[in-house]
């Protein structure tokens, strides 16, 4: 999927009328900038199925959380879901809780993010404060930096 280049307003406001509008997308639907509060989702999910994998390997019960493997299945879990979202979006800019929310992670210029961009962006995802700067086209500093943009899949 190669992104079009929006037309260039005159020389007044050049505020996009809305998220994405920049990079060609439309402005609802497939293919729109993904709303932060599915992104949120989506990483809450990936969260979860790790943690729940990770607690079964490591016998971790989630509803006794003072056993001793608390911190060690906390430590896995983190290293789990940041090689998830790496792997996965590096392939296909899919991770499990995109795909079930439809979304995708796409480079500006369309196709998938790479591995050299996946671990930019995913780095900078699990420094927390960089997903939440986002921009007029919903980026966050992790997707400014890795030149990537969420956008909704159905």
């Amino acid at each position: 999927m190669r992104l079009a280049a929006a037309p260039r307003a005159g020389a007044g406001d050049t505020t996009p009328d809305y998220p994405g509008k920049q990079f060609g997308l439309p402005r609802q639907g497939p293919g729109s900038a993904a709303p932060m509060t599915l992104r949120l989702a989506a990483l809450v999910i990936d969260w979860v199925l790790c943690e729940l994998i990770v607690s079964a390997v490591t016998h971790h019960s989630l509803a006794n959380p003072g056993d001793g493997a608390y911190q060690a299945t906390q430590y896995w879990t983190f290293v789990a879901c940041a090689a998830e979202i790496y792997l996965l979006t590096a392939i296909s800019g899919l991770t499990v809780g995109k795909r079930l929310l439809g979304l995708k992670v796409i480079r500006t210029g369309g196709g998938r993010p790479g591995f050299a961009w996946a671990a930019v962006r995913t780095l900078l995802l699990f420094c927390v404060v960089p997903p939440l700067l986002a921009d007029r086209d919903l980026r966050g500093l992790h997707d400014r930096a890795a030149d990537t943009i969420v956008v909704r899949t159905r």
